[in-house]
């Protein structure tokens, strides 16, 4: 799964690597080290299929057809495997895909009776691509709110010893396709969400202190000593 994830890249360096338009006011992308599902987060879309923007959602994915507002936080993740055929996710998967820009991600390895944190990132440190989904919901007075699911698919061997599921981790060949509006196919689109391959990852425990969404700053992708193990 993915609960929480980190972006501090800034909104230039983000334009030039995903190939979108940098807005004039900058946006609200100052540096993020604890994300947290509720929470504004930057994607990226080609929603008309002239181009990429850059937009800011709320994460946790409230379906369309949705009564209230009250389902989205809890609909933070989409299992890649039965998201195309779920109603909360199929339309989306269909027509509403974006890239979710971060530059890492937090999981939990149970044990102990406690839960340590850990933080994982590209072996080279650069920004990276989650695949997502965004929705458009409006109240019956018209008001909308856009928001965000981040697709997840089985752990690759990295991850597996802390978590069965990891985020899907897009590869910069598949960006395009992803986010082409014209492209429906679920046979297309799924061999793009398999798990990244373990070698181009690199993960070190943090301090619990990540674990309150309330904390924020480069202290929560601190590494700590002694490090546990993860066998």
């Amino acid at each position: 799964m993915c609960g929480r994830f980190l972006l501090t890249t800034p909104v230039n360096q983000l334009a030039g690597l995903f190939q979108f338009a940098a807005p004039d006011d900058g946006a609200d992308l100052s540096p993020r080290y604890n994300i947290a599902p509720s929470q504004s987060i930057a994607t990226v879309r080609n929603e008309q299929g002239d181009g990429r923007t850059l937009a800011l959602v709320r994460w946790g994915l409230i379906p369309a057809w949705a009564k209230d507002r009250a389902s989205g936080p809890g609909m933070m993740n989409a299992c890649s495997e039965t998201a195309a055929f779920k109603p909360s996710f199929r339309d989306a998967f269909r027509r509403r895909r974006c890239l979710v820009l971060a530059d890492g991600f937090y999981e939990w390895k149970q044990g102990g009776g406690k839960k340590q944190p850990f933080a994982i990132r590209l072996q080279d440190g650069l920004p990276f691509a989650f695949a997502g989904l965004w929705e458009r919901w409006s109240d019956k007075d018209g008001r909308s709110v856009e928001t965000c699911a981040i697709l997840t698919t089985e752990a690759n061997e990295r991850i597996k010893p802390i978590h069965e599921r990891m985020p899907v981790i897009l590869r910069p060949e598949h960006h395009e396709v992803w986010l082409d509006p014209t492209v429906s196919q679920v046979d297309v689109l799924r061999p793009m969400l398999a798990p990244l391959e373990a070698e181009r990852l690199a993960l070190h425990p943090v301090s619990p202190w990540v674990n309150d969404a309330r904390h924020e700053g480069p202290r929560c992708l601190e590494r700590i000593e002694p490090e546990p193990t993860l066998f």
